[in-house]
């Protein structure tokens, strides 16, 4: 069973309170609770009274796995507790190589695709060209700044 940490809404007409609880997030937001751990009186004047919350249980339901809305979240942080950070899942290099695009048959707007996809080959193509001439030039260069005192001895 998963569990969030939200607010829910109390109070008459344009003077809300709310209660921080402990609740399935597949219920309403002011249904049924699994526990109350605290208040939010937000228009209350003294801003130290605004604010109560049980910090134990907090860090228990954190401890089990509850999720947190933003704003609950944030009166977490303020009341001293430290919020778990989610651990990355280390990501895993695909072990095949990719396919080669081949655009899907029977359809007149693929026409682009294939075009588009032949274009992008005959670049390739040509880019490799010009880098193994250009590789080429450079080596001839070096070859002959460095290698006329040589060849003149033998």
């Amino acid at each position: 069973m998963a569990v969030t940490l939200r607010l829910k809404r109390f109070g008459r007409l344009n003077h809300p309170t709310y209660r921080v609880v402990a609740t399935d997030p597949r219920f309403p937001r002011d249904g049924r609770i699994i526990e109350s751990l605290g208040y939010y009186l937000p228009l209350f004047p003294r801003e130290g009274e605004q604010v109560k919350l049980n910090t134990e249980r907090i860090e228990y339901w954190l401890s089990v796995g509850a999720k947190p809305s933003e704003t609950v979240a944030a009166m977490i942080e303020r009341s001293g507790v430290s919020l778990p950070t989610p651990k990355k899942r280390p990501r895993r290099k695909s072990k095949a190589e990719p396919k080669p695009f081949e655009p899907p048959k029977g359809r007149r707007s693929n026409q682009r695709a294939i075009a588009k996809a032949k274009a992008m080959e005959e670049r390739a193509a040509a880019l490799a060209k010009h880098q193994a001439a250009k590789a080429k030039a450079e080596a001839e260069a070096a070859k002959s700044e460095g290698g006329d005192a040589p060849e003149a001895e033998s």
